[in-house]
Formats: structure tokens, C-alpha cells, sequence
């Protein structure tokens, strides 16, 4: 067993992220495959959470709590997520990266990174060997929230892809069950069951261990600004811009805390903008007026 700060276990989970994001992207890379980006991404956790967990073999309840999350978490969405693309056939995402090496190997640097920082709370607490402080508040608190999350997530999952799969669905914006509340209630799950594992990892952090909240932050800002709601917001404004119904849609919906669309609707646009994430970003290539005017006569 390692000791002293190699028992968080930092740079061996660097080093096997490293190789195992190279490893998938030279085959993408070489045979300019979308069908394994998510899979690899999403399985790189699971494979962390059992390496740190089977590395320090010390069993404790804590570690095999939030280690069984991240597997239960992984193993349905790798699953999920491979089995839509092999469905879709590519990853739009990829538009304009797979022929072009440097921004493809950006993308999966950046992959990496994500993978590796995300884990971070998880990995601390895989390491811990000599102290174990018992269950606390905060464990329960944080397991409540990977709860509901998980769900929330994997419910908008399944919810959307029944919605694209209905031939009536064709050429219309998912508002169906928790799409009702939120325009992306899966990212919502996502963030909310990063968080609770960082809280449930609170009670064993200790001085620059808190730097482990590197985690639930990197996700949310990817999320938000990055990769996640930025880029589905503006195909969405793209296709429905000039819809009034859509534009409708987004006035009363949340982008991402699930909210009864009369109270949403009723906020004002400061509260929505500070507290709701109802970024100005979002609304880019939105229809303007005129396109609106010009759409509807």
C-alpha cells in the first residue's frame, strides 16, 4: 500500500486516464470514429472508482458507497450513450474536429481532464487508510442528492430518446415529463449527483484536500458554458428560432433547475439571470423579431 499524499492516488489516476483517453483516441483518430468519444469518457470514471477502490483495500463504507455510485452511475450511461450513437450513426459534436487532428486531440485532452478533476473527491476518498471519521450528516445529505440526481438524470434520458424516437416528435422541441420543468433536466442531474459526491466526501477532507471541490465545479462550468448547454441551446434556437411557440417555451422554462413553468414564468429576468443560469449565451442565433414576423406571415 502507498503512504503519505500517494495514498490519494493522484498521479497513477493521471497517468492510466492519460493512456486510456490516448488509447481511444488514436482509434477515433485514425478511423475518424465518433461511436466510442462518450463511451470512453464515461467508462474512464468507472474504471478510476474500481482502480482507487481495489488499490488501498481498506473497505471502509464511505469507499464502497461512492464507489458503487460511480459504477451504477457509469455503467448506465456508457451503456445508454453507446447505444444511442450506434443508433445515430455520428456525433455532431465532432462536426468539423474529426478532420482537423488538433482540434480532435484538444477535445479528448480536454476529455481527460475532465474525467481526472471530476473524480477527484472520489479519489481522495478511495486513499483514505488511516483515519475514517464515522457516517455523518454530510454523507447522507450527499447520497440524498447522487439519488436524485441519478434519477432525474436517467428519467430525462429516457424520456428524450422516446420523444426523438416518435415519428410525431419529428421537427419539434422535447417537452415531455421533466422536460416540462427543464430545458436540460439531464445536465441538472448531472451537476446535482457530482455535488452530492463531493459532500459525502467532506467529512475526510483536510487542508489542501478541499481543493477536491475542483471536481463539482469543473462539471458544472462545463455544463453551463462549455460543452453542454451552450452548444444544444443554440442548435434548438437554430431550428425553432422562429417559432413563437418555441420562444414561448423558453420564456417559461428553466434552463436547468427544474421549476413549474408558472412560477418560472412569472420571475423577473434579473432573478432568472442571477440565480436561474438564464445566461445571455444562450439566446445567441435566436430568432430576432423581424425573422419572427417574417416566419409566422
Amino acid at each position: 500500500m502507498a503512504s503519505g499524499e500517494d495514498r490519494n492516488y493522484l498521479g497513477i489516476t493521471a497517468l492510466v486516464t492519460a493512456v486510456f483517453q490516448l488509447t481511444f483516441f488514436i482509434v477515433a483518430a485514425t478511423f475518424k470514429f465518433d461511436k466510442v468519444t462518450d463511451f470512453a469518457g464515461v467508462t474512464n470514471f468507472v474504471l478510476l472508482a474500481v482502480l482507487t477502490f481495489f488499490l488501498n483495500n481498506t473497505w471502509l463504507l464511505r469507499q464502497i458507497v461512492l464507489t458503487s455510485f460511480v459504477i451504477v452511475w457509469g455503467v448506465r450511461l456508457a451503456v445508454f450513450l453507446l447505444l444511442r450513437i450506434l443508433e445515430w450513426g455520428e456525433d455532431r459534436r465532432m462536426d468539423g474536429r474529426r478532420d482537423n487532428l488538433l482540434r480532435f486531440a484538444i477535445f479528448w485532452t480536454i476529455q481527460g481532464i475532465w474525467v481526472w478533476t471530476v473524480s477527484l473527491p472520489l479519489t481522495i476518498v478511495n486513499g483514505v487508510a488511516t483515519r475514517s471519521p464515522e457516517l455523518q450528516a454530510a454523507d447522507f445529505v450527499g447520497w440524498a442528492m447522487w439519488a436524485i440526481g441519478a434519477v432525474i438524470e436517467m428519467v430525462a434520458d429516457q424520456q428524450k430518446l422516446s420523444f426523438k424516437k416518435d415519428p410525431a416528435s419529428r421537427g419539434k422541441w422535447c417537452d415531455i415529463g421533466v422536460w416540462k420543468f427543464s430545458r436540460h433536466p439531464n445536465y441538472f442531474g448531472e451537476i446535482l449527483l457530482w455535488w452530492g459526491i463531493f459532500v459525502a466526501a467532506t467529512p475526510v477532507l483536510r487542508g489542501s484536500g478541499w481543493a477536491v471541490i475542483a471536481g463539482p465545479i469543473f462539471i458544472t462550468l462545463l455544463l453551463l458554458f462549455v460543452s453542454g448547454i451552450p452548444l444544444l441551446e443554440i442548435n434548438a434556437n437554430k431550428k425553432h428560432g422562429g417559432n413563437s411557440e418555441y420562444r414561448i417555451y423558453r420564456s417559461k422554462t428553466s434552463p436547468l433547475i427544474p421549476l413549474p413553468t408558472s412560477l418560472y414564468g412569472s420571475l423577473p429576468k434579473w432573478v432568472k439571470s442571477a440565480i436561474l443560469f438564464e445566461l445571455p449565451l444562450y439566446s445567441r442565433k435566436l430568432a430576432t423579431g423581424e425573422e419572427l414576423l417574417q416566419s409566422e406571415t
